[in-house]
């Protein structure tokens, strides 16, 4: 497979985003590669997908007029840069959000302030509901599943990969009663409990993927991925039915204990 970022993308990125900082007031927290590249499945013309979290200064919060919390700087085919500002991650990952925890689990790094990273990571380990973060992996997958043909009905290997990830993140979660799968395949698979024959098959899957085009449709037959695709989201959606209601009770425990805390005589 080709290297997910050559050196020289690496420094354009970089002079990009310090571009950024100056033109729009911000001090970029951390910028990471979030797509394909990051995941561990590129192909030789997968563009570049990177995100990142910033703050900007007080006066930016006092002003009145109407504020974007949001950067974005689509270059071209090939470069595609934005980020939140650090109030609107915080919130998403308050709702348990997974995007903000995968970005922070990005084996590509192109700039970090440590001391901000190892905080949002803690924090969202804190804050992430494994029900909340199942929800979206099998939304996610059902999503990239309607897009699975094209328009000759062919089976596009790209979104095949793009529906892969998520039933091996939801088994990673089942496997490891945890809400922060890791981000990149390899890692991923580490923790899945995967026997050697479908191993394999995900390996070959990977290798052609790196061969081929980002819009090639040629998808040979995997059937133990898409037992495995089947399975895990089954399991899922039984695991979510099963613990329905179970955060709601515990949020009443919580409320009746503190009422009673408070109304107790003297």
């Amino acid at each position: 497979m080709t290297e997910a970022v050559s050196a020289g993308m690496r420094a354009l990125i970089q002079a990009k985003l310090k571009e950024i900082e100056t033109e729009e007031d911000l001090r970029i927290l951390f910028a990471v590669e979030s797509g394909s590249r990051a995941w561990g499945f590129h192909s030789p013309d997968s563009d570049y997908d990177v995100r990142f979290v910033y703050s900007r200064p007080l006066s930016w919060h006092l002003r009145l007029d109407a504020k974007r919390d949001v950067v974005e700087y689509p270059i071209d085919d090939e470069l595609d840069l934005s980020g939140w500002e650090l109030g609107k991650a915080l919130k998403l990952a308050c709702n348990s959000n997974a995007v903000i925890a995968e970005w922070l689990q990005s084996p590509i790094v192109y700039l970090a302030d440590q001391s901000a990273v190892s905080a949002l990571r803690e924090f969202c380990d804190g804050v992430l509901d494994r029900r909340a973060v199942t929800w979206h992996y099998v939304q996610l997958m059902e999503r990239q599943q309607s897009r699975l043909r094209g328009p000759g009905g062919e089976i596009r290997l790209k979104r095949y990969f793009y529906i892969l990830r998520p039933a091996l993140a939801l088994r990673w979660m089942r496997l490891q009663q945890a809400p922060v799968p890791p981000m990149n395949m390899g890692e991923l698979m580490q923790g899945c409990g995967l026997d050697a024959a479908l191993t394999d098959q995900i390996a070959g899957l990977t290798r052609r993927k790196a061969e081929l085009r980002e819009k090639a449709e040629a998808m040979p037959d995997a059937p133990l991925i898409d037992a495995l695709i089947a399975e895990e989201n089954q399991a899922a959606k039984d695991w979510l039915q099963a613990t329905s209601g179970e955060r709601r009770r515990a949020d009443w425990q919580a409320a009746n204990q503190l009422h009673q805390r408070f109304s107790a005589d003297g």
